[in-house]
Order: structure tokens, then sequence, then C-alpha cells
């Protein structure tokens, strides 16, 4: 219970990060990602706070697939078998 309360106030931390970058960077700026390809000619331009919200989405996105994908078929290391 404490570690899921804990991990609810560390997301709604980095969410207020978030909110207080995108208030402060309005601008559009051009967002040059050359291993993707596609930015390597053409940069994506946009707002700053947009391509930040991007890439953070992206990397929770991906952080809650590895965290949580393939763990339901292991046996745990001290249980006997019969």
């Amino acid at each position: 219970m404490f570690k899921a309360v804990l991990k609810t106030i560390a997301l709604l931390v980095i969410f207020f990060v978030m909110l207080y970058v995108g208030m402060k960077n309005s601008q559009e700026i051009d967002f040059h990602f050359p291993i993707a390809g596609t930015t390597a000619l053409k940069p994506i331009h946009a707002p700053a706070a947009l391509i930040y919200f991007g890439v953070f989405a992206v990397g929770l996105v991906a952080g809650t697939i590895l965290t949580a994908g393939g763990g339901g078929s292991r046996k745990k290391s001290g249980a006997k078998e019969k």
C-alpha cells in the first residue's frame, strides 16, 4: 500500500514538473532526432511544451510496457516442488 502511494506521489511530482515546463516554454522550436530518420531532413516545428510532453509520454509508455510485461510464468526460487 505504501509503495503504491509513494509511486503515485512521484508521478504527480513528475506531472507537475511537466506542467511547469509547458507553461514556461510556449515558444515554437525545431525538434531534430536524426536516428529516427524522419526528422533528419525536415525537423518537427511545434511548441516546446508539446514536444516535451510527447517525449515524456513515449518514455512513460515504454517503461510501463517493459515493467509490466512477461512475468507471469516464472516460479519463485524459494518454492518447493512436489
